[in-house]
């Protein structure tokens, strides 16, 4: 009953922020007829309360976070040179790690729709779940199955491998066949520094996609998780790897990083009846490290075993207020080789007033992956809890 009035009082405070003036903050600035400039802002902030999270040990916990705040900058300067320079509160949970940074920082050099450039520190390939960041996802809580290198890590340079799937390197991507239905992109990256990678051996990435029905429409190689049925029907099987030599474990146990992923989206406009979702995902890591490196000071302790995860959502047709329902369900499986399994089960509802621009959540989690969190060591451990979060996301 607790948890039921805290989410109550929460859902208050979010619908009187959907009540409030509006603020536009986002526009483009056109200075000739091949230089322009945009700004734009986004923001996610959630209201969580999980069982025995309490200080207490045995209370209900009442948390109110900042997921996100960030703001997006990009431009072009020439026909076929155009940049991105997005920011972030990193870690804005985390009073010891939370600081204000540069997300993305991309110079681009767009010269065909079947060959393109980008340079700098920006998203290496992967899974359409790291593709679409947390703006563009089907749910609030949308990283549940083992982070790849650039995700695992919370720092560049020595001892990191990138922050939030963000590295240093180059990206080649672009579209071929009907309507651009085959994408593509392949990077290389600096990957894990120092630690393991004695020899300062770089990432390689690539992910191929293939639309099946309508052609998805997002800029360079990003992704959606839903259209919400505004790009028809849409069926699209992907595929991406991640490897690096010496990518995993400590300098004195080393072992080769290798992470296989495959994906699918299927999106149905069902007439006037409402718009059916699905993603799928599943991925397979080999880190190749020994467990005594989890003795180790310097280990870069990344998982080695199999996870999938699988999400079914339903656009309702008819508008209640300002936006439309869309009830979901979710299972995220996580089995380690060498570490506990764990999993979680996940049912909530979205209520979609501007697409990905604005957006409330409400949703109910059960499992064990927040108690076992990213320890991957054979004596991980962690119970099965309840928890409930109520999220509002804006951005333009």
């Amino acid at each position: 009953m607790k948890a039921i009035l805290n989410v109550a009082a929460a859902a208050l405070v979010a619908v009187g922020l959907l009540n409030a003036p509006e603020v536009h903050a986002g526009g483009k600035i056109t200075i000739d007829d091949t230089k322009w400039i945009s700004l734009g802002i986004g923001g996610r902030a959630s209201f969580s309360t999980q069982e025995d999270a309490a200080p207490s040990g045995e209370d209900w916990s009442n948390d109110f976070n900042l997921d996100n705040a960030r703001i997006y900058i990009a431009g072009q300067v020439h026909e076929f040179v155009k940049f991105e320079l997005n920011t972030e509160c990193v870690f804005c949970g985390n009073s010891n790690l939370e600081e204000f940074v540069v997300l993305d920082a991309i110079a681009k050099f767009e010269i065909t729709p079947m060959l393109n450039i980008w340079a700098g520190r920006l998203l290496v390939p992967a899974e359409r779940q790291e593709m679409n960041g947390p703006f563009y996802s089907p749910t609030y809580d949308a990283f549940k199955t083992p982070f790849h290198p650039s995700d695992f890590s919370v720092d560049f340079g020595s001892g990191g491998a990138g922050v939030y799937a963000r590295d240093h390197g180059v990206n080649i991507w672009g579209a071929a066949g009907p309507e651009g239905a085959l994408q593509y992109v392949f990077g290389i990256f600096g990957g894990l520094q120092s630690g393991a990678n004695k020899n300062d051996n770089p990432l390689i990435a690539g992910r191929v996609a293939y639309n099946f029905l309508n052609v998805e429409q997002n800029p360079g190689y990003y992704t959606s998780g839903t259209y919400y049925g505004s790009a028809g029907d849409v069926l699209t099987v992907a595929g991406s790897f991640q490897y690096q030599k010496d990518g995993s474990g400590s300098t004195a146990n080393p072992g080769d990083f290798l992470g296989i992923s495959a994906d699918v989206l299927f999106e149905k406009v069902v007439g006037d009846m409402g718009v059916f979702t699905f993603n799928g995902e599943y991925k397979y890591f080999d880190s190749d490290y020994d467990s005594a490196a989890f003795a180790d000071a310097d280990n870069f302790g990344m998982f080695d075993g199999d996870s999938m995860s699988l999400t079914a959502l339903y656009l309702l047709p008819m508008k209640v207020g300002i936006g439309q329902f869309q009830p979901y369900a979710r299972y995220t499986g996580i089995y380690a080789n060498g570490s506990a399994d764990r999993d979680e089960v996940e049912g909530g509802v979205n209520y979609i007033i501007d697409g990905h621009n604005a957006r409330v959540s409400l949703f109910y989690q059960y499992g064990d992956i927040a108690t076992k969190g990213l320890d991957y060591s054979p004596t991980a451990s962690g119970n099965n809890i309840s928890a409930v979060t109520l999220a509002l996301q804006i951005q333009i």
